[in-house]
């Protein structure tokens, strides 16, 4: 069977060259991405988040995160593929390599990069101009962002990403990016890994000024420690969405929304 739709698909490249590209996103950040560049018609299948705009709930499926269906994928025809480091398992990235589909890969470890790898993107399938105008008007309200919320000194953070065990970021993931542009710094900014394993005691002796938690139930655990003057000041706070979480344009309003509740949750702690 899979040999039977390779076949068909490297013989509907030969029959077809002019026709429109035929994009498989493997990461619903990708597919944010199309979508805010207005590309959503050369898409043809994506791989299943956690949630799908009504703008491609119709087109088929080709698996879930760290679970892809390849002989559904190859059924689709793909001329381009859009990755993100993790979304794929190792094994069927080197299917994929073997097959010689062509791809575009997107890691950034900042905004910068993000919206680098947007601009980038929106060339790669034909729509530069429409890339051009969404990355200059990303790049004036990241500005804006970086000059309003600055700090002399920046406030100090743990960002929870799971509380059992304990996950945080480490300095080279994007969201650490976007807690400097709100004048703050990830406390656990040294550790080169994307999301590691920590203690409790390690976040005591960091002593952050702000715990960041995901979600609402994650809040009680921390009042068991109320030698963090974190805790005793009320500063353990909710992420107000999951825009954090899928790098696409929206992550700089994303962005601002956690600058905002930065902001009102230390308030103090602001030197212009």
């Amino acid at each position: 069977m899979r040999a039977l739709w390779l076949g068909m698909w490297l013989c509907s490249g030969l029959a077809f060259a002019d026709a429109p590209l035929r994009v498989v996103s493997l990461a619903p950040s990708m597919t944010d991405i199309m979508l805010e560049l207005n590309a959503q018609d050369l898409l043809v299948g994506v791989l299943d988040g956690n949630e799908r705009s009504a703008a491609v709930r119709h087109l088929p499926t080709v698996g879930r995160y760290g679970q892809l269906d390849l002989e559904r994928l190859l059924s689709l025809q793909p001329d381009l593929l859009l990755l993100w480091p993790g979304a794929v398992p190792a094994a069927q990235r080197k299917q994929l390599d073997r097959l010689g589909i062509a791809t575009f890969s997107s890691d950034p470890h900042t905004l910068d990069q993000l919206i680098e790898r947007i601009e980038a993107l929106a060339t790669r399938i034909g729509r530069a101009e429409a890339g051009q105008r969404h990355a200059v008007a990303l790049r004036q309200r990241l500005q804006a962002l970086r000059t309003h919320y600055a700090r002399a000194t920046p406030v100090q953070v743990f960002y929870q990403v799971w509380d059992s065990p304990l996950y945080t970021l480490g300095g080279r993931q994007i969201v650490s990016d976007a807690l400097s542009v709100c004048g703050a710094h990830n406390v656990f900014a040294d550790l080169p890994q994307p999301a590691p394993l920590v203690s409790i005691e390690s976040v005591v002796q960091r002593d952050p000024q702000v715990i960041l938690v995901g979600e609402p139930r994650q809040l009680v655990a921390w009042q068991a420690w109320p030698q963090l003057d974190a805790v005793a000041a009320g500063r353990v706070k909710v992420v107000p969405d999951k825009g954090l979480e899928r790098p696409s344009g929206q992550m700089i309003e994303a962005t601002a929304r956690l600058c905002a509740v930065l902001e009102a949750t230390a308030p103090a702690l602001r030197q212009r």
